[in-house]
């Protein structure tokens, strides 16, 4: 990777907005956190049955200033210390991204610091080098989350080549809707797992669909609607439902297309490494069908613990390091894309 020259250690302020997680952290040298402060909205959706973009914005509002504030004191440090000030500028709910923007503008601004825009994807595939500081591009990555199921070749840092994503639902939007139909409520990842806990995830077969000519993409709307499907019919005639033995079959089920094509995907183009990002990263059936299947394949796997696996600032300061001494800046004009590619500029 070509970089640029840079002086002594590089302190950025990395502000995360992107849904319904206000988030700040300074991290050194792209892999040390200093601090990570996540204010988290979870309780205050819960309530709605999923994210509300307006409620998003407005809750970001009041808590970006504060977060900021503690991340900074949290490192023990002030702006005048930082190098760079970071941000996601998407993809994302727009209202929330555009918080989170023009904050880092006026703070980097005001401070006179070099801005720096980051993709919120980039973000979480970066999640990995903050407690992996043997991982180093090339690998594939598998990033699953509420809104992205996309299965990548990192060639460089913050170079992608997307290799299979999915054609429909996002696997954790999967999990939120199959969470709803069955009554757990939202947030549905957390809810499914624990759930499948205690059930047999050979119970139920459904169906594990395959997009034609595309041995690499997903597709988790047919697995959904099987599980709609089974649940109505289960209603129809009379007969209960075993609500353990639904999530682990559908989480097996899910866990069994994400494993299959990132391991083949990485023994196809030649690579030894494989890692996991993103929210649904944090499921425990994944990471340990992943342990499996890559100790099986000779495979090396990383994941991020829980807490860098769910939107947070760390993971992007770490994607800002690498693109800070890459020479990568924003400039004033930097705006939300709620719909931003893996990588466009």
């Amino acid at each position: 990777m070509k970089r640029s020259s840079t002086d002594g250690d590089v302190y950025i302020l990395a502000i995360e907005s992107s849904c319904d997680e206000t988030a700040a952290a300074v991290v050194k040298n792209g892999r040390e956190v200093l601090s990570n402060i996540i204010s988290s909205q979870i309780a205050l959706h819960t309530l709605y049955g999923g994210v509300v973009p307006e409620i998003a914005s407005r809750k970001h509002i009041e808590k970006i200033n504060q977060v900021i504030e503690a991340a900074l004191a949290e490192a023990k440090m002030t702006l005048e210390d930082m190098t760079a000030v970071a941000v996601t500028y998407g993809p994302g709910l727009v209202g929330a991204l555009l918080v989170g923007v023009a904050e880092a503008k006026a703070i980097a601004y005001g401070a006179k610091k070099p801005l720096v825009g980051v993709h919120h994807i980039e973000g979480h595939v970066s999640a990995n080098f903050i407690e992996h500081p043997d991982l180093e591009p090339p690998f594939v990555c598998l990033i699953v989350s509420g809104g992205h199921t996309h299965l990548v070749i990192v060639r460089d840092y913050g170079e992608f080549e997307i290799i299979g994503r999915t054609m429909d639902d996002a696997a954790g939007e999967a999990f939120d809707k199959v969470a709803r139909a069955v009554g757990l409520g939202y947030p549905g990842g957390p809810k499914v797992d624990r759930a499948a806990k205690e059930g047999n995830p050979h119970a139920i077969e459904f169906p594990r669909a395959r997009v034609g000519g595309s041995e690499y993409d997903f597709s988790f709307s047919g697995m959904k609607s099987a599980v709609l499907n089974y649940i109505n019919q289960a209603q129809m005639k009379g007969e209960a439902i075993s609500v353990p033995d639904l999530c682990a079959s559908f989480q097996n089920a899910v866990v069994d297309v994400l494993v299959s094509r990132a391991v083949a995907a990485a023994k196809e183009f030649g690579y030894d490494k494989l890692a996991i990002a993103g929210g649904v990263a944090s499921n425990s059936a994944l990471r340990e069908g992943m342990r499996k299947a890559c100790e099986r394949e000779g495979l090396k796997l990383y994941y991020p613990s829980p807490i860098y696996c769910t939107d947070n600032a760390a993971m992007i300061g770490a994607a800002a390091y690498y693109e800070y001494i890459n020479g990568a800046r924003a400039g004033w004009d930097l705006n939300a894309v709620p719909n931003l590619k893996l990588g466009e500029r």
